[in-house]
């Protein structure tokens, strides 16, 4: 049987122990650090005690005058019981010169000889030890009596070690209590809060933690989608390299708000709805976005997940392909019509009407060769010209008439091919949808350099556009048609701003006015 390897204890479980532990040392350093100096305090204050009760009875007038007496212990031992209990020393002895007792808490020790060092306080000194006598270890102090004549005598008190143990006991007990109530406040509190970093980090350890770090890094940055995590406040909380592209935000995006971003309306509008939003296009500077949200809840966290499309490059191939079935059905109906004029021809022959065939032959060559001399002169941007040629078929099977203003004229590679066909594709299809149906329904296109621009005019007979929804034409979605349309004047409108220029519209008229480059700018 395999015995698997124990799983390595929690991140929150790791902190815990090490928290635990630390208060744990921390409490007993306090306690023993706290002990040491009561315990040391305690002897001090002991001998502060005992040379004050010792200097008093030998500064006693009473005292130097029963030591010169004849019975010197009938005096000084009730005196120095005395003294001892108000006090509160543990003995108050008062000796001769040579360390004979004249008085001591046991009577039958008076007479005997003192134990412990006189010889500083026969020099006149005050002097402290501590030292074992007849009560006992003690901290006790021997200091001179002193009269006119020198030193008469001496006097001895002292505090025993037993009872200064006793004080420091009891001070220990409360420590210990405080010590105890300080250890369990530490733990609660270290439990409650790594309860709440186990919730957060959902029992994982710090391998796993790390690993899960890596893998998120690693699959943030090569995701070529955009990412965009926003919390509660719509505040940005995480990006990745795709969402800071396509939204053109630098590296200080974290932490700002949606609102403050600078980005369109619309978009804005999608990333503060409360709503999911699903396959919104919407468009940035320069490009077509597909926008995703949804809201998410996590614990107490709210927030709202993003996630980002580029429809640039797929939006401009459907244009292109728009471009391609346009073209393809206006070769098919002018095949059809080619075949109409062809059987006509045939048939005027059959029937031996040769002059009639021959003009009608050539009035539809002229007619059709018109226009293409005319755009093929005047256009020598191969794919501008294909548009105008594909879109005048387009415009005729409509009832439209497409003229080529007698102004134009483009030279080749001024613009990409794509972002005139952008240009001017939408432009003249919008123009086609205006003037349809419209009395002498007409569409005029001029393109022509003037003064270091590119100017692209599309203008029809069409109703046009109202003063009101001037400033609204442009943006994604408006339409005066069927819900779902209204991209292509948007387009129009990112494709002018990111080569540097604009669009304007005055009534059925709309211009597009675009910086040349300057190596073809004319002088």
């Amino acid at each position: 049987m395999r015995i698997s390897a124990p799983r390595p204890r929690s991140l929150a479980g790791q902190l815990f122990a090490m928290q635990v532990v630390l208060v744990a040392v921390i409490v007993a350093g306090c306690a023993l650090f706290s002990y040491v100096t009561d315990n040391r305090q305690a002897q001090d204050a002991a001998r502060r005690q005992a040379t004050a009760a010792a200097r008093a009875v030998a500064l006693s007038p009473s005292v130097r005058e029963a030591i010169r007496g004849p019975d010197p212990t009938a005096v000084l031992q009730p005196y120095a019981e005395q003294v001892r209990t108000s006090t509160g020393v543990t003995f108050v002895t008062i000796m001769d010169r040579n360390g004979i007792r004249w008085s001591h808490p046991d009577p039958t020790e008076i007479g005997a000889r003192y134990l412990g060092h006189i010889a500083p306080a026969l020099r006149g000194e005050t002097y402290a030890e501590t030292y074992t006598g007849t009560l006992g270890a003690s901290v006790r102090v021997v200091t001179p009596v002193r009269d006119g004549t020198g030193i008469t005598g001496l006097v001895s008190a002292g505090i025993t070690v037993d009872r200064i143990d006793a004080q420091i006991q009891q001070q220990v007990g409360v420590l210990l209590w405080f010590a105890g109530g300080a250890l369990a406040l530490g733990g609660l509190g270290t439990y409650v809060i790594n309860a709440r970093l186990r919730r957060h980090t959902h029992g994982m350890n710090a391998a796993e933690l790390s690993r899960m770090h890596d893998y998120h890094q690693a699959a943030l940055h090569a995701v070529r989608e955009g990412l965009l995590m926003l919390d509660s406040r719509r505040r940005i909380a995480l990006i990745n390299d795709g969402g800071r592209e396509l939204l053109g935000l630098g590296a200080d995006a974290v932490g700002r708000s949606a609102a403050s971003l600078g980005l369109p309306a619309p978009l804005t509008g999608a990333l503060l709805a409360t709503e999911p939003r699903v396959d919104e296009v919407h468009l940035t500077a320069d490009r077509v976005v597909v926008v995703n949200t949804r809201p998410v809840r996590g614990g107490e966290q709210h927030g709202t997940v993003v996630t980002l499309r580029d429809h640039t490059e797929l939006q401009a191939l459907s244009g292109e392909l728009d471009s391609e079935r346009d073209f393809t059905q206006a070769l098919r109906a002018q095949a059809h019509e080619a075949a109409n004029r062809l059987h006509t021809v045939v048939s005027l022959i059959e029937l031996d009407r040769t002059e009639e065939a021959v003009e009608f032959a050539t009035a539809e060559l002229e007619l059709a060769q018109t226009l293409t001399d005319r755009v093929v002169g005047a256009v020598a941007e191969p794919v501008l010209a294909a548009l105008l040629l594909g879109k005048a078929a387009q415009a005729n099977e409509r009832g439209v008439e497409l003229v080529l203003a007698e102004e134009s004229e483009i030279e080749e590679g001024l613009l990409p091919p794509r972002d005139l066909v952008t240009l001017l594709g939408n432009l003249i299809d919008n123009a086609l949808d205006s003037a349809q149906g419209s009395e002498g329904a007409r569409v005029t296109v001029s393109v022509r350099t003037a003064d270091g621009e590119l100017l692209l005019r599309v203008a029809d007979t069409g109703p046009g556009v109202p003063d009101g929804d001037a400033a609204d034409v442009f943006r994604l979605g408006w339409s005066t048609k069927s819900e779902g349309r209204g991209l292509g004047l948007a387009l129009v409108r990112q494709t002018a701003h990111r080569n540097g220029g604009q669009v304007t519209v005055s009534g059925s008229e709309f211009t597009v006015s675009l910086p040349l480059p300057e190596e073809v700018r004319r002088p």
